[in-house]
């Protein structure tokens, strides 16, 4: 082959490698050209969405949460400048240093700061609530790659102190329970919301929208009397540690008005780490649990026996020496009586004499007692979960059944009924809506909506109550089965009660017992109403013995903080005074 031939060859080959190569890149070009077609005008908004996603983010922060307040404008809860701190952890540059620092200044350990930096998610929070100071400090360390975003922390001051009522509320500042849930209306601030623009590194360049919340939070103010509260605490809690008991409840009324000073319950908890308690803790027992009240109740059978007019105080009453069967069951008396009069029956709190009066009465006339005092019903007080207890309708009771709810057995009620009951005949019959919030006010403290005592109905008449009133004096008498209610210079009217409580088998063989004492103070004026309520105590299940001297201590420690001064009464005045509101 000639030069000239192989010449022509080589060229040939190369024209062709050429042409190959073109027809190449003409068709990456034509694939290319067809992409960006497709991006342009087919996928246009979707790729629009997520660029704007890379770049911009909408942001939202709750609005300071109003302040709670008690009686005497003490904060019980407030909201405190906090700021959350995130992270982006593809843009931490070397997480092992980034968790030093968040060890050194955060509530965390390092190995919990690294697993949140070596996550796969685009996003997480380092820690929510940390101080201004600490987060600050982290990120004057770590140069890119966090988020700090200012909000707010709900803070207890006084953690425990009615700690039941308030409630407490969750990470995103609603209310969860107690107050803070049935209020959370007027408390939580609206949500402010805006949207940010940032750069490749992620700093913020813009801000669009507005950081102004369009209604301000507002304040709530309690009828509860922290210095009330922390006397019921402490007593009801040195009776639960004395008399080894499971737990307790006291409840401190202002009988004229219905507005609730304390409620205590223990154990207790802390609402700040709400988290580390039980949840049985959280719950505001007086207001959601019922109980059988036990010879409490007999207070409201006497008020039938007497609005019925076949009893006085002074009518005799047979209690059989101790003994007496009724529909099979046989009832006794821890102390046998032959001869009663009603006023004894109280003082002296006789089981069958209180049977002897309810089979006089009837079951419709003791039914219809207890449903006018509120038993059986939710009393509507302001606070979330009220039970209605339990109150049959009388057609429903067997002849047993009349005549152990005399005795407060075979009925439930809740703390907050009984002590509201008890508090209508302190209140010379009349009952009231029981409140445990008085005002809501605005950021600067004028009144947005106040809550005035609201009389329910007139239960029994002032002369009913007057005689029901020095019964129940009796019963705090020397022999009386509350002798031990009375703090040195002052006079109570008051009721024992000791009732067994229902075991697992539906069944009160071998069961616990709570111990009850229902009462108010002075005799003449009643300014308080205190009941007190003590599950299963160990040492001893009587509640003139487990009960009384709680109620004692909170009528002399409240009194003292009230300045209400003792006063030694001549004896025959137990009862006077006027019609209440």
């Amino acid at each position: 082959m000639s030069g000239n031939e192989r010449e022509e060859k080589r060229i040939a080959r190369r024209n062709r490698r050429i042409m190959l190569v073109c027809c190449v890149l003409a068709l990456c070009y034509l694939v290319i050209a067809c992409r960006a077609v497709c991006l342009q005008v087919f996928e246009d908004a979707q790729l629009s969405q997520r660029a704007s996603g890379e770049y911009s983010r909408s942001v939202k922060m709750r609005g300071k949460r109003g302040t709670i307040y008690d009686s005497s404008l003490r904060e019980l809860a407030v909201s405190t400048a906090v700021v959350s701190i995130g992270a982006h952890p593809s843009r931490i540059a070397n997480p092992a240093e980034a968790a030093d620092v968040m060890a050194e200044n955060l509530e965390l350990s390092r190995s919990q700061a690294i697993k949140k930096l070596r996550s796969e998610s685009k996003f997480v929070w380092i820690q929510r609530d940390a101080s201004p100071e600490r987060a600050e400090a982290v990120n004057r360390k770590i140069d890119k790659g966090l988020e700090l975003i200012n909000t707010y922390s709900r803070v207890y001051p006084h953690k425990d102190l009615v700690a039941q009522v308030l409630g407490f509320t969750g990470v995103d500042g609603n209310g969860l329970e107690g107050v803070e849930y049935y209020y959370d209306d007027y408390l939580r601030g609206d949500v402010r919301q805006w949207r940010v623009l940032k750069d490749a590194m992620g700093r913020i360049f813009q801000k669009s929208g507005t950081e102004t919340s369009v209604r301000e939070s507002k304040n709530v103010v309690l009828t509860i009397d922290s210095n009330i509260q922390y006397t019921a605490e402490q007593a009801l809690k040195n009776s639960v540690l004395k008399f080894n008991a499971e737990s307790g409840m006291a409840m401190v009324m202002e009988p004229k008005s219905g507005y609730v000073r304390a409620v205590a319950h223990y154990p207790t908890f802390n609402p700040n780490a709400f988290g580390q308690s039980h949840r049985t803790t959280w719950r505001n027992r007086a207001i959601t649990d019922s109980f059988e009240p036990g010879s409490a109740l007999k207070i409201f059978l006497t008020a039938a026996a007497l609005e019925s007019g076949l009893y006085t105080p002074n009518t005799m009453v047979d209690c059989e020496n101790g003994s007496y069967a009724v529909g099979g069951i046989t009832i006794n008396d821890t102390h046998p009586y032959e001869e009663l009069s009603l006023r004894d029956t109280i003082k002296y709190s006789s089981n069958i004499g209180a049977v002897k009066v309810a089979q006089s009465i009837g079951p419709k006339t003791l039914y219809d007692t207890l449903n006018d005092f509120g038993f059986g019903d939710k009393t509507g007080i302001d606070c979330p979960g009220e039970t209605a207890g339990r109150l049959r309708h009388y057609r429903n009771w067997r002849t047993i059944d009349n005549a152990t709810i005399a005795f407060g057995q075979g009925i439930t009620v809740s703390a907050i009924q009984l002590i509201t009951a008890v508090s209508a005949i302190a209140n010379n019959g009349v009952l009231m809506k029981p409140r445990i919030a008085k005002a809501v006010t605005n950021p600067d403290g004028s009144i947005h909506k106040s809550f005035e005592p609201e009389k329910v109905r007139r239960v029994v008449s002032p002369q009913t109550a007057k005689q029901i009133k020095d019964m129940m004096y009796a019963v705090t008498e020397p022999g009386g089965t509350g002798s031990r209610a009375v703090p040195e210079g002052y006079r109570v009217c008051g009721k024992t009660g000791t009732a067994q409580i229902l075991n697992s088998s539906g069944t009160y063989e071998n069961s616990e017992f709570n111990a009850v004492f229902a009462g108010f103070a002075p005799v003449k004026s009643p300014e308080l109403a205190v009941l007190v309520v003590v599950r299963a105590p160990k040492v001893s299940h009587y509640g003139g013995e487990v009960a009384a001297p709680a109620f004692a201590e909170i009528i002399r420690e409240s009194f003292n903080y009230m300045d209400i001064n003792p006063v030694v009464a001549e004896k025959g005045d137990a009862a006077e005074g006027g019609e209440g509101a």
